[in-house]
């Protein structure tokens, strides 16, 4: 927990959250590799989970008991898997930075489903922060030679679902907050593997994707290397946020934007123009004053 006497977060909370998402900051990189060595980012997302899953019930082999007994359940692991979907997909094939910027979009969504799932009425100043994010959205989206600033990529619409999937996420996590974590954490696998595995599917059936290439050292081994990276981060999430109050939380998972920025400006995967700088420090700044904000009151029983 937070400690008391000083106000600071425990050192190895604060690690395990930057762990997090430097993981997911530079995930794209591996996801680029398989993509190149034939396995597109929908069948490496599938490997991945289902990866995580066997392990997973090998260690709890009962976590899908709670499935009987918590329906949301089943719409967490579909949120979770569609978050997956989405950002996996989107880093893979546009802009890093871009996609990232459009993929925190997630704390204005949260605004918007915060009301009617947890009756958490937006405040006046939760609206601007709204505005604001919308607003850089804008900024990143419009070009010269466009002229209405709408998403024109799939990279584009599957970073903006996918953050809005993972707002559904949150969501979901804190509404359930008394369910043990193991079936959480079963449910966000399981709709990871299984989410990833249809959309692939119903991909290939419309030829839009290629099927799996034939198992070769080339691609399994990085990605089994993938999935105990994203393992471990999910472990590391767990122990993090647990141990850290939410604003905390907030402020070191943004670095997953430092991450991906660094990493794929470096490597040539992303280009920041004046308005990608511009909008994305309006999304930014819209997700920092969200973490530093208290939450927002109950709306009045009906």
């Amino acid at each position: 927990m937070v400690d008391a006497s000083s106000g600071r977060a425990p050192p190895a909370a604060v690690f395990a959250l930057m762990l997090n998402a430097f993981v997911w900051g530079v995930s794209w990189w591996p996801f680029r590799v398989l993509h190149e060595r034939g396995l597109h980012p929908l069948w490496a997302t599938a490997l991945i989970y289902v990866v995580s899953l066997v392990l997973l019930l090998a260690v709890r082999p009962r976590a899908w008991r709670s499935f009987a007994n918590e329906p949301l359940l089943w719409v967490l692991a579909l949120a979770a898997g569609l978050t997956n979907v989405g950002f996996n997909w989107a880093v893979t094939v546009g802009d890093v930075v871009r996609v990232v910027l459009l993929f925190y979009l997630m704390p204005a969504w949260s605004v918007i489903l915060a009301w009617p799932l947890l009756g958490e009425r937006p405040t006046s100043m939760s609206l601007v922060r709204l505005v604001l994010a919308m607003a850089g959205v804008i900024v990143v989206l419009k070009r010269p030679d466009v002229q209405w600033p709408v998403p024109e990529s799939i990279a584009d619409w599957l970073a903006i679902a996918g953050g809005f999937s993972f707002a559904l996420t949150n969501i979901l996590l804190r509404k359930m907050k008394g369910v043990d974590a193991p079936s959480r954490i079963l449910a966000m696998f399981g709709g990871g593997a299984v989410s990833a595995a249809v959309a692939g599917l119903v991909a290939l059936a419309l030829g839009l994707i290629a099927a799996p290439p034939a198992p070769s050292f080339g691609w399994v081994g990085v990605g089994i290397a993938l999935s105990l990276g994203f393992l471990a981060s999910n472990i590391a999430l767990q122990y993090g946020a647990s141990r850290v109050n939410a604003h905390t939380g907030a402020l070191i998972m943004l670095s997953e934007v430092v991450f991906a920025s660094v990493s794929s400006v470096a490597l040539g995967a992303a280009e920041m123009a004046t308005r990608t700088w511009i909008g994305g420090a309006m999304i930014l700044s819209a997700a920092l004053w969200s973490a530093w904000s208290p939450a927002p009151a109950k709306a009045a029983a009906q």
